[in-house]
C-alpha cells in the first residue's frame, strides 16, 4: 500500500471509558493501548491525530470548581489547553514506544468560533464523568451547570460553538510535509474568537473534536479522515433490540440514520463534510481495529453517492493509491 494522509479523530471516551475512575496510570494503559493501535498507521502514512478530552476537561472543571483557594474557576478555554498538554504528552510518549520513529509533535492549538454563534446559547458538549439523574441535578443545582441525558446517565453539557478555522493551520500542513506525525486539535482546539481590533481571546466553551478534525483534514487535503472511538461503528437504533451496525452509508442517506444526537450525530456530520468537500471516504470505528477501519473491512465507511472505489491520492509522485475495496 503506497502512503497516504490520514487524520483521525481519537475519541475521548476511548481514552477514559465511561464509569472509570480519572486516574492517570488507568488513562496511560488506554493511551498505550491506542498508541500501538495507531502505531502501524503512522509507520505506513502521514498522519495527524485529534484527540477528544470530554471526560478530562470534566474533571478538571470540577476540580476547579471545588477549589475553595480560587477567586473564580479557571475558565473552559484554559482547561482544554491543559489536556492538550496532558493528553498529547502521553499521547507523544506512547507512540514513540509503540515503535513510532517519525519525529512525534504535540501543538497547542487554538480554534477560532464566532462569538456571537447561536451554540453559546444551547449546550449540547457532554463533558466530565456521568451520573445518575437525582446526583446530576445535585451538583446542577450547586455548579449552575447544564445537564442531559446521556445514554441512560446524565452529564453535563457545555456550549460547542463551530469551528471557523484552526489558528495554528500552516504549521500543522508545513510539520506534516516534514514527515512529522503531528497531534492538534486536542478537545477541538482551545476555543477562542478575534474581536473588532483582530484581538483574540478565550472563550467559555468546548469545540467538538470531530468538527475540527473534518476540518483539519480538508485544509491538509488528506485522503482518509478516521474517527475512532469505543464502539465498532455507527449503530442504527442503538441501545434498543432493533440495533444494527451499519457497514456503509452515503451522504444523501444520512437523513434517514436513526442515531443519538450527542454522541454519533456529530461524528456522522462531520464524516460528511469531509466527503462532500473531499469527494474522498471516510470512516468511524473501533479504535482496536484502526487498520481494518482504513481498509474498509470494519467500522462503518461515509461515501459519496456514487459507489465503487475511490482512490486516495499519493503524495510520492502523483500516483493513486487504493486505501478500500
Amino acid at each position: 500500500m503506497t502512503e497516504v494522509r490520514i487524520v483521525v479523530a481519537l475519541g475521548g471516551n476511548a481514552l477514559l471509558r465511561r464509569g472509570e475512575k480519572p486516574d492517570a496510570a488507568l488513562q496511560i494503559g488506554h493511551i498505550r493501548a491506542a498508541a500501538e493501535a495507531l502505531a502501524p498507521l503512522a509507520a505506513e502514512n502521514e498522519l495527524v491525530i485529534c484527540h477528544g478530552n470530554g471526560p478530562q476537561v470534566g474533571m478538571l472543571a470540577l476540580e476547579s470548581e471545588s477549589d475553595t483557594s480560587l477567586t473564580r474557576p479557571y475558565p473552559l478555554d484554559v482547561l482544554v489547553a491543559q489536556t492538550q498538554g496532558m493528553i498529547g504528552y502521553w499521547l507523544v510518549q506512547e507512540l514513540r514506544n509503540a515503535g513510532v520513529t517519525k519525529p512525534i509533535l504535540s501543538i497547542v492549538t487554538q480554534t477560532v468560533v464566532d462569538a456571537e454563534d447561536p451554540a453559546f446559547a444551547r449546550p449540547t458538549k457532554f463533558v466530565g464523568p456521568v451520573y445518575d439523574q437525582p446526583q446530576a441535578r445535585l451538583l446542577a443545582e450547586l455548579h449552575g451547570w447544564d445537564i442531559a441525558p446521556d445514554g441512560g446517565r446524565w452529564r453535563r453539557v457545555v456550549s460547542s460553538p463551530h469551528p471557523q478555522r484552526v489558528l495554528e493551520q500552516g504549521t500543522i500542513t508545513h510539520l506534516l510535509r516534514q514527515q512529522s506525525v503531528i497531534i492538534c486539535g486536542g478537545g477541538g482546539g482551545v476555543p477562542v474568537a478575534e474581536d473588532d481590533a483582530g484581538r483574540i481571546h478565550g472563550v467559555e466553551a468546548v469545540v467538538d473534536k470531530d468538527f475540527t478534525a473534518a476540518l483539519i483534514a480538508i485544509k491538509v487535503n488528506a485522503d482518509r479522515l478516521l474517527v475512532l472511538t469505543d464502539v465498532p461503528g455507527v449503530m442504527e437504533h442503538f441501545a434498543t433490540p432493533q440495533a444494527m451496525l451499519r457497514r456503509r452509508i452515503n451522504v444523501d442517506d444520512m437523513s434517514r440514520i436513526s442515531v443519538p444526537d450527542g454522541s454519533m450525530g456529530p461524528k456522522l456530520t462531520a464524516c460528511a463534510r469531509f466527503v462532500i468537500a473531499t469527494g474522498r471516504k471516510a470512516a468511524i470505528g473501533s479504535l482496536s481495529q484502526a487498520a481494518a477501519v482504513l481498509n474498509g473491512s470494519a467500522g462503518t465507511t461515509i461515501a459519496e453517492h456514487r459507489l465503487g472505489q475511490v482512490d486516495a491520492r499519493s503524495r510520492n509522485g502523483g500516483r493513486r493509491a487504493s486505501v478500500d475495496g
